[in-house]
């Protein structure tokens, strides 16, 4: 029988998974399916176009996912709220100079840590909420 619930194990997956597909989606860094599409005039950028499809696909398919998820357990005000939480984090990161975010990867790679975190926690929190309630949730099956 599984594990009901969440350890710290279950997150730090949730989250992994997170970045890794908001980091194959684009990143700073130029290692990316964006740059990989973004190359197709040039010389080893322009064959490919089938597969190119198909891993645009399968990372739609993932944020079509995580996003449901997130969308689902945490609604609109949840999202916000944890969007603000980290943006002051940041502010207040920047404002004791501890944060240059003048340097534009940095000000990105922050944006998609915030996102893949996001994305993570409305993945789980169906299992924290029922953890601290007591309560389950439930998707509506019927129209």
């Amino acid at each position: 029988m599984a594990a009901s619930g969440l350890s710290w194990k279950g997150f730090l997956i949730r989250w992994l998974a997170a970045a890794v597909l908001v980091f194959a989606t684009f990143n700073p860094f130029g290692l990316s399916y964006f740059h990989w599409v973004s190359a197709f005039g040039e010389a080893e950028g322009s064959g490919d176009i089938p597969l190119k499809i198909l891993i645009g696909l399968l990372l739609v398919a993932g944020f079509g996912i995580y996003f449901r998820a997130t969308w689902l357990s945490l609604g609109p005000m949840g999202i916000a709220l944890i969007v603000a939480v980290f943006a002051v984090f940041i502010w207040l990161l920047v404002d004791y100079r501890m944060l240059d975010v003048e340097t534009p990867w940095v000000l990105a790679f922050l944006i998609q840590i915030v996102l893949s975190i996001v994305m993570a926690v409305g993945m789980s929190w169906s299992h924290v909420q029922r953890r601290l309630s007591g309560q389950v949730d439930v998707d509506d099956i019927e129209p």
